[in-house]
């Protein structure tokens, strides 16, 4: 409940702002929001790569080769989001 009155709370304070100001708040959350989805993603990744390779040590390979793969995609678009995010706070 608190996180909805501070939700709230902010967004009262907002009005006073101009659009400028709101698209500057809204891509500075948008970037934590990038960063934060990026950080679950490899994490969710690194435990599932983790897990296969307990299960079946001679496959641990093939799981790394695919678990680096797949965290340079997740850490791509990461920084195409938090790119397009600064993007959008100075134009």
């Amino acid at each position: 409940m608190d996180l909805l009155a501070s939700l709230l709370t902010s967004l009262s304070l907002a009005e006073g702002l101009g659009d400028m100001e709101l698209n500057k708040v809204g891509a500075a959350i948008g970037a934590g929001l990038a960063i934060i989805g990026g950080g679950i993603g490899i994490g969710l990744l690194g435990a599932g790569a983790m897990e296969g390779m307990a299960r079946q040590p001679e496959a641990s390979d093939t799981i790394r080769g695919g678990m680096i793969l797949l965290a340079a995609l997740i850490e791509g678009t990461t920084l195409l989001a938090l790119i397009i995010c600064i993007l959008a706070i100075f134009i």
